[in-house]
């Protein structure tokens, strides 16, 4: 029997975030964390150029016989914010907090929307808006015991631990009661080499693999 992931869109319920990545090495890295397993790419709106670095990520998916990755945008802000990714044609959007407006506008747009959240309370303004997916974020400033509570009393929503998230205490959260996770500084830094990219995207997914002999 698999692990739970309530409903997660991709194969794999590991986001890989690659903020701070630039238009000319994305392709790359993303061709070296995919080739690893990964199916869900978020570029965070405070990496440079960001905008190109999606469009150039929608493109590969144009390219290839069938859509095979969730390309979108995390540290999403504002209305505006949501209208700039639209016009990438990416499809997902992430938020480090819970703003009911903006996840409106953005389902109104027909995207994925992953919304950041603390507390019952924002969970629940977050899916009353329409997000389809929830985020804790800073996921061990809370810790495990935060998520088994609030898996309590959540509905059977997508629920991803981001923030400090590594090999070593993914299956933490997992256990706990998240779907998976968003991947950050541990899976990619500013800077590093593909090679590097590759190294830790395949621990992250042996890690998730180890939790389940049937993960899918």
């Amino acid at each position: 029997m698999g692990l739970n992931t309530h409903g997660w869109p991709t194969a794999l319920p590991l986001v890989a975030i690659l903020r701070g990545i630039t238009p000319p090495e994305v392709l790359a890295h993303v061709q070296a964390i995919a080739d690893a397993g990964f199916d869900a790419i978020e570029v965070p709106l405070n990496s440079p150029d960001w905008a190109q670095s999606l469009r150039a990520l929608v493109a590969l998916q144009w390219q290839a016989p069938e859509p095979h990755l969730l390309v979108g945008a995390g540290t999403v802000l504002s209305a505006a914010d949501v209208d700039a990714v639209v016009a990438t044609g990416a499809r997902l959007v992430v938020t480090p907090n819970t703003n009911p407006g903006l996840i409106r506008h953005a389902v109104a747009q027909g995207l994925y929307v992953v919304a950041g959240f603390a507390t019952a309370s924002e969970a629940y303004a977050a899916l009353d808006a329409g997000a389809q997916a929830l985020k804790l974020f800073p996921a061990t400033t809370y810790g495990p015991g935060h998520v088994k509570a609030l898996r309590a009393v959540l509905p059977p929503v997508p629920m991803l631990a981001v923030g400090g998230i590594t090999p070593g205490n993914l299956g933490d959260y997992v256990r706990a009661g998240c779907s998976g996770a968003g991947l950050g500084s541990d899976l990619y830094r500013p800077g590093q080499d593909v090679a590097r990219s590759a190294a830790q995207a395949r621990a992250f997914v042996d890690a998730w693999r180890a939790l389940s002999p049937d993960p899918a």
